[in-house]
């Protein structure tokens, strides 16, 4: 057995170069690949700065990411505090080599582990005296030279960089949740139907408010359109945060169904105008806009 190891938040293209790495090797060698992640993220559990931790992927995302790239198996350990406390040498013994019959490792440069957060080095030394062949992979930097790491991601998607976060993540970011009834404002008053969107997994980053052209995924099909991530104070002042579509070419009631946004590119900040017909006009400015990214 051939495996990987990590929370992979994101699975970035960093987390991509190890999960290439590990296939091939799994495919030269005739054995299986494995990926041995966590869920939840450590930091929930050990509580370092839990109230701001946001995440990339969910652990289905994740894992349906991870497959995707060809990994056999992947398997979830339960992150707890016992768990946490195991040295690395520990991890090894008990899960990697004694549950799943692990007999090759590969290790990212920057791999960190167990209670006595071993640095990649200290990792491979306890790896190999264990008998593992050790396959290393190096440093990932995205097409805009920036080092890439999910904290990175995170802050970017938080400061509304989507563009930048796709570059990192080799993908779009994608929130995913189900529809759910709104004010109606949008369809009512201002001409603009909304699809509004309540998360599936709330500790997922959300990005900064304002507007973004978006694909829309819902009823197995794909459209475009544009969200306003906010608190809409045209509307009124103190509105809860929301994550709301208007989806192009569209007419279907989907309250109660799935919808994945994929983040394509921010638009323009959240504004605040003096009165509907302002928001109406800068609202066909914005979506004939995104129409035009349409064709690019």
């Amino acid at each position: 057995m051939v495996a990987a190891t990590g929370f992979f938040d994101g699975v970035h293209i960093g987390h991509r170069l190890v999960i290439g790495r590990l296939v091939k090797a799994a495919h030269d060698r005739g054995d299986e690949s494995m990926v041995v992640t966590f869920w939840p993220h450590p930091r929930t559990v050990l509580q370092q700065e839990a109230r701001n931790l946001r995440l990339l992927t969910s652990m289905s995302e994740k894992e349906a990411l991870l497959k995707g790239l060809g990994v056999d198996r992947v398997e979830v350990i339960p992150f707890t505090k016992e768990f946490g406390a195991l040295t690395t040498r520990e991890y090894f013994e008990k899960y990697l080599v004694g549950r799943y019959g692990v007999d090759a490792i590969v290790l990212g440069y920057d791999n960190r582990m167990g209670s006595d957060a071993r640095d990649a080095d200290g990792v491979r030394q306890i790896a190999e005296s264990m008998g593992l062949d050790v396959i290393w992979t190096e440093k990932v930097t995205s097409g805009q030279g920036l080092e890439v790491s999910s904290t990175k991601i995170r802050n970017e998607i938080g400061r509304g960089n989507v563009t930048r976060a796709a570059d990192m993540l080799g993908y779009s970011y994608s929130l995913f949740g189900v529809v759910v009834s709104g004010e109606q404002i949008g369809s009512r008053v201002l001409g603009f139907p909304t699809a509004n969107m309540q998360l599936y997994e709330p500790l997922k980053v959300v990005p900064a408010n304002g507007v973004y052209f978006v694909k829309v995924h819902t009823l197995g099909r794909e459209f475009y359109g544009m969200c306003n991530i906010g608190n809409r104070p045209t509307v009124r002042e103190g509105n809860a945060r929301t994550i709301e579509t208007n989806i192009f070419d569209f007419s279907e009631d989907i309250y109660g169904l799935d919808i994945r946004l994929d983040f394509l590119r921010r638009i323009r900040e959240e504004i605040r105008f003096s009165s509907f017909t302002q928001l109406k006009a800068q609202l066909a400015r914005d979506r004939f806009y995104c129409r035009s990214l349409m064709s690019r």
